[in-house]
């Protein structure tokens, strides 16, 4: 009775459960030290920024350097959607093609490679949507 629970089965149960709990309790650490760091890194930026703006002559620098950052920030969104639906895209087709060399014409599953293509896109549609202020 006692050796019921003791063989590699249940062992390699315990093991997948121990290491599930230890890869989900890392996520949560990183993911919460790197939204602290964000916050930190935010909270000195306005600060410099605060006192440039209050010596005087600098405030009209300081408003120039937040629009910058603000328009690189919008064209690295623009260009990550754009590169993002090249690959998904290219990624669906890949898969439509896979699919219908592998299972021949009779079959209709090759058809699921539209989704991630139509995916795709999307994404790449939708970058023209993300204003850059060069515009």
């Amino acid at each position: 009775m006692a050796n019921e629970f003791a063989g590699p089965e249940s062992l390699l149960f315990v093991f997948l459960a121990v290491s599930a709990v230890a890869v989900f309790s890392m996520v949560s650490i990183v993911s919460w030290s790197d939204a602290r760091r964000k916050e930190r890194e935010a909270y000195y930026k306005n600060e410099m920024l605060k006192k440039v703006a209050e010596s005087g002559p600098g405030a009209n620098q300081a408003l120039e350097l937040m629009r910058e950052e603000a328009r690189i920030a919008a064209l690295r969104t623009k260009q990550g959607l754009q590169i993002g639906g090249l690959i998904t895209a290219a990624a669906g087709l890949g898969v439509l093609i896979f699919l219908r060399a592998l299972l021949g014409r009779d079959e209709g599953v090759f058809l699921s490679g539209l989704i991630p293509l139509f995916v795709g896109m999307a994404l790449y549609a939708s970058s023209y949507l993300v204003k850059t202020g060069m515009e």
